[in-house]
C-alpha cells in the first residue's frame, strides 16, 4: 500500500509548486498522533499571488470551447482513478477514514463526480433563444473554494469539476487538518492538460487564508463547505464585495421509519449512514424517528447492529469506524455524549470513555441514545460523530414535525410502503430525501434548506451555480 511520507507540500500557484516562506502547520495522523507531513501556513500575500495567477488565466480558459473543457475534466477523472490507491492511503493517514471507506468512497466518488460533469457539456444549454433575446451562460470569473476535512478530495472535486467546466479559474484552500490530497490533485490537474493558473492551491488556516479568499476583490464567487458557524462568517466577509456565495453547511438529518417499513432494512441503512466515516458526514442520518409503539423493538435491533461496527486501526480491512479526525474533535464528540447522558436520554449502547486498546488515538465509542426528547441538545445540534439519537413519535404528523424541527435541512430518509414513504418525503423541509435506501445519484442536486446552506452541488444544478446569465436583446 502506498503511504505518505513526512514532507512539506507547497502551495500550487500558476502551475508550479511554491514553497511557503514562514511557519508550517503539522498534519497529524489521528490514529497514532504521529506528524505525517507539514504544510505551509499561507498568508494574504500567497492569496494575492494565487488570485493574480487565476485572473491572468481566466480569459484564455473561458474562451476554450465547453466540449474541450469537458474533455479535460474527464482527463482529471482518469488521473484521479490512476492514483486512487495513493489517494486512499493519504486520506486515511491524514484524517483517519477506514481504508475500505477511503477506497470505496473517499477516492472513488470524486472520479464519478468528475465524469458526471464531463458528460453534461454536450447537452447543456450554453445559449438559447427566448423570444427576441439570446440568453448566454458564461463563467463567473475567479472562484474561491474552501473545503473541510471529512471528505477532503470529494468536497473539492465537487466544486472543481463544475467550476472548470463552466470556464472559471479557481483559488482553493483545503482544510489544514487534511490538506495532502490537494497536492496530488494539483499534479493530476496539471497532467490532464489544464493550463497553468486555472487551478491554484493556498494552504493555511480559515482565519487567515479563508478570510482573505472570502474578502478578496479579485474573487468573484466563494463556494464553501463546512460548519454553519463558519459559513455565516464567510457570508459576512464576502458580502463586503457582493460576490456570489454558495454554502453547504451542517445537518441533523432524520431517518423516518414508518409503521409499515421493512424494519431490518431501515435500521441497517440508517445506522450505516449515522456511523459512516465515523459519523463525520454532513448528511448523516443522526436522528432515527420511530413509531412509539415499536420503539423498544427497534432499539434492540439498533443495538445489535451497532455491536457489529468494529472500531480500530483505520488501515485494517476489518475496521468500520476509525478515529475522529483530530483530538479536539474527539473531545467535542465525547462532550456531546456526556451532555446526552446528563440530559436524561437513555444510553443504549457505547458511551463516553476511551476505546479499549486504542487509548493513544482520537477514538470515540459508537453510541446510541434511546427515547430521546426531540428538543434535547443531542437531537438539535450537529455532533459530527458516531452518535445516533432514537426518537419516538406518534403518527405521521408528529414524525414530520420532529423531522422538520431543527434549524437544519440538508438530508433525510424515509422507510415505509412506497407511496406512504413518498408522501412523507414530500413534506420534509430538506434538500435531499432518500426513500427506502435509494442509491446515491451524482447527477441529482444536493444542498440545504435553512441553516444547512444555499446553492446546489452535482449535476446540471451544480453546474449552473458557477455560471452567470446574460441576456442579449435583439
Amino acid at each position: 500500500m502506498s503511504t505518505p511520507t513526512r514532507t512539506a507540500p507547497a502551495h500550487w500557484i500558476g502551475g508550479t509548486a511554491v514553497a511557503g516562506t514562514g511557519a508550517t502547520i503539522p498534519v497529524v495522523n489521528p490514529a497514532t498522533g504521529e506528524v505525517v507531513a507539514e504544510v505551509p501556513a499561507g498568508t494574504t500575500t500567497d492569496v494575492d499571488a494565487a488570485v493574480a495567477a487565476a485572473t491572468a488565466a481566466f480569459p484564455g480558459w473561458a474562451a476554450v470551447p465547453p466540449a474541450e473543457r469537458a474533455r479535460l475534466v474527464g482527463r482529471v477523472a482518469d488521473g484521479l482513478e490512476a492514483r486512487a490507491e495513493q489517494l486512499a492511503a493519504t486520506i486515511t493517514a491524514e484524517m483517519g477514514a477506514p481504508i475500505t471507506l477511503s477506497r470505496f468512497a473517499q477516492a472513488a466518488f470524486p472520479v464519478a463526480v468528475a465524469r458526471s460533469f464531463a458528460g453534461l457539456a454536450a447537452d447543456f444549454p450554453w445559449q438559447e433563444e427566448i423570444g427576441t433575446s439570446l440568453v448566454l451562460r458564461e463563467p463567473i470569473g475567479v472562484v474561491g473554494a474552501i473545503t473541510p476535512w471529512n471528505f477532503p478530495l470529494q468536497q473539492i472535486v465537487s466544486k472543481l469539476a463544475p467550476a472548470l467546466l463552466a470556464g472559471n479559474t479557481m483559488v482553493f484552500k483545503p482544510s489544514e487538518v487534511a490538506p495532502l490530497t490537494a497536492q496530488i490533485l494539483a499534479e493530476v490537474v496539471a497532467a490532464a492538460g489544464v493550463p497553468a493558473g486555472v487551478f491554484n492551491v493556498v494552504h493555511g488556516t480559515g482565519p487567515v487564508v479563508g478570510e482573505a479568499i472570502a474578502a478578496h476583490p479579485g474573487i468573484d464567487m466563494v463556494s464553501f463547505t463546512g460548519s454553519t458557524r463558519a459559513g455565516r462568517r464567510v457570508s459576512a466577509v464576502a458580502a463586503q464585495t457582493v460576490k456570489r456565495v454558495t454554502l453547504e453547511l451542517g445537518g441533523k438529518s432524520a431517518n423516518v421509519i414508518l409503521d409499515d417499513a421493512d424494519l431490518p432494512r431501515a435500521v441497517e441503512h440508517g445506522l450505516a449512514s449515522a456511523f459512516a466515516n465515523g459519523g463525520q458526514v454532513c448528511g448523516a442520518l443522526s436522528r432515527m424517528l420511530v413509531p412509539a409503539a415499536r420503539h423498544d423493538e427497534i432499539v434492540d435491533m439498533v443495538v445489535a447492529a451497532a455491536a457489529r461496527y468494529t472500531v480500530g486501526d483505520p488501515l485494517s480491512e476489518a475496521t468500520r469506524i476509525g478515529p475522529m479526525a483530530t483530538r479536539a474533535h474527539q473531545e467535542r464528540v465525547t462532550g456531546y455524549i456526556e451532555r446526552g447522558i446528563a440530559g436524561g436520554a437513555t444510553l443504549a449502547f457505547g458511551g463516553p470513555g476511551p476505546v479499549d486498546g486504542l487509548e493513544t488515538g482520537a477514538y470515540v465509542r459508537p453510541t446510541v441514545f434511546a427515547d430521546v426528547d426531540p428538543r434535547a441538545v443531542i437531537a438539535q445540534e450537529e455532533i459530527f460523530g458516531p452518535v445516533l439519537a432514537v426518537i419516538p413519535y406518534t403518527g405521521d404528523d408528529h414524525a414530520v414535525e420532529i423531522a422538520n424541527g431543527t434549524v437544519y435541512g440538508l438530508g433525510g430518509a424515509v422507510f415505509g410502503e412506497d407511496e406512504h414513504a413518498l408522501r412523507i418525503a414530500g413534506r420534509l423541509r430538506t434538500g435531499q430525501v432518500d426513500v427506502n435506501g435509494a442509491h446515491w445519484n451524482p447527477l441529482a442536486p444536493f444542498g440545504g434548506y435553512r441553516q444547512s446552506g444555499n446553492g446546489r452541488e452535482f449535476g446540471r444544478f451544480g453546474l449552473e451555480e458557477y455560471l452567470e446569465t446574460k441576456s442579449i436583446q435583439r
